[in-house]
């Protein structure tokens, strides 16, 4: 047994103080049938980060978190990376002048997709014209957009075979977060569009039961913006194959920020996944690493421990550093910043010494602010195998002080 009993709380990897207590106080609310954090797990708001909770008939909307159906998508093309390490510069380029990062779109190509024809807009139309209009046309202008933060578009090498890989990850965008931020609201009672006030992390979850007109609401927008987030990440895949000019042949997909309806131990549960991938027997994932740093695509096993882990695993390497320590603190109306433990220099040093083609990224997304992904897959070695061990060859994120509200 590789996990620790902590005070209820089924823990993977080392304890982090911050993350447990907020797993102990989602423990303590709600009908909760156990809570766990995964080997990558760090605060995050309300529920933590690599936390997954699994509740009896509720559901958690801060739990699922603003970045609704955040996952990682990742294809294994027909070519090989030596077919095209010669031109991989102009490629990279090809990638950030194409696919849109940050919060702005490059292009004017937009997404079409059957999901706006999907009933479960009538969600929003019940809570108003407006509402509805508003969320609609932000999901149509956003589409197949990637964000920033800490979001990716890579090429990767496959250890061992030279395969070409293509991954991404990304989520729901702004339509997720208005989504997320619009049900917070109603469970206070505030207006859907209302800014809300300003919530502490450690605030205790906001729980909604799924026998509730509001629960059942949530879910269904929440699956929605589900299917948009993966309409989003196959839009982008399929333009990077495009500038390949590349197949896929294998393709690995899945969210880490969600809730799933799952039977454990005979039970009816919601299994609320924040930043922690889905591990069911025979079930695929691909795990991301920093960019000085592999990723990995990996199934889960049929074992006593992932029964106990509730088939979760963790979903990429987890910050041991926040934003504001590694790049400094950003004034927005000078676009200065001040402070901050990692360099530039430093950065694309340690890029460089990787063999990594990089395409825009700040300090906060350095190999310095995460821990080592090999470390805490080790902590999982009875939950899941690794099957193919990915290293990246080049990484396009948005730029170093792109504003992007819908960030994480």
């Amino acid at each position: 047994m590789a996990y620790q009993i902590i005070d209820g709380v089924r823990v993977w990897g080392n304890p982090e103080a911050g993350a447990l207590a907020q797993a102990k106080t989602c423990a303590e609310h709600g009908n909760v049938v156990q809570a766990l954090l995964m080997a990558d797990h760090h605060k995050g708001y309300s529920q933590p980060i690599g936390g997954v909770i699994v509740y009896e008939g509720q559901i958690s909307p801060s739990g699922v978190g603003y970045d609704i159906g955040c996952g990682n998508k990742a294809v294994r093309t027909n070519l090989l990376a030596a077919d095209i390490r010669p031109r991989l510069g102009r490629i990279m380029d090809d990638i950030a002048r194409n696919v849109s990062f940050g919060i702005g779109r490059v292009n004017s190509e937009k997404v079409d997709h059957e999901l706006f024809d999907d009933p479960d807009w009538s969600v929003y139309a019940a809570i108003g014209h407006q509402e509805h209009d508003k969320l609609k046309k932000l999901a149509r202008d956003q589409l197949g957009t990637v964000g920033s933060g800490n979001h990716f578009v890579d090429l990767f090498e496959e250890a061992g075979t030279g395969r070409l890989w293509i991954g991404n990850h990304f989520g729901s965008r702004g339509f997720g977060h208005k989504t997320a931020s619009g049900f917070i609201n109603l469970a206070a009672g505030r207006e859907f569009l209302a800014n809300a006030p300003g919530e502490k992390m450690d605030q205790p979850p906001v729980l909604l039961d799924l026998d509730s007109e509001l629960g059942d609401m949530y879910y269904r927008a929440m699956k929605l913006a589900g299917r948009y987030a993966y309409a989003g990440r196959d839009a982008v895949i399929r333009q990077v194959l495009a500038i390949l000019g590349a197949d896929a042949e294998l393709e690995v997909h899945n969210h880490h920020n969600y809730a799933w309806k799952e039977t454990h131990g005979g039970r009816e549960t919601v299994v609320v996944r924040k930043g922690a991938t889905p591990s069911a027997p025979g079930q695929l994932g691909f795990i991301g690493g920093s960019m000085g740093d592999i990723s990995v695509i990996v199934r889960g096993k049929d074992t006593e421990e992932n029964r106990a882990a509730f088939y979760s695993t963790v979903h990429g390497a987890g910050r041991i550093m926040s934003r504001t320590q590694a790049a400094g603190k950003m004034n927005w109306k000078t676009r200065t910043r001040s402070g901050g433990l990692i360099s530039e220099v430093q950065m694309h040093e340690a890029v460089r010494s990787f063999g990594v083609e990089l395409r825009g990224a700040g300090t906060d997304e350095s190999p310095f602010v995460y821990r080592k992904l090999r470390e805490v897959l080790d902590a999982h070695t009875e939950t899941i195998e690794v099957l193919h061990v990915l290293k990246p060859i080049g990484v396009c994120m948005a730029g170093a002080d792109e504003f992007d509200p819908y960030k994480d």
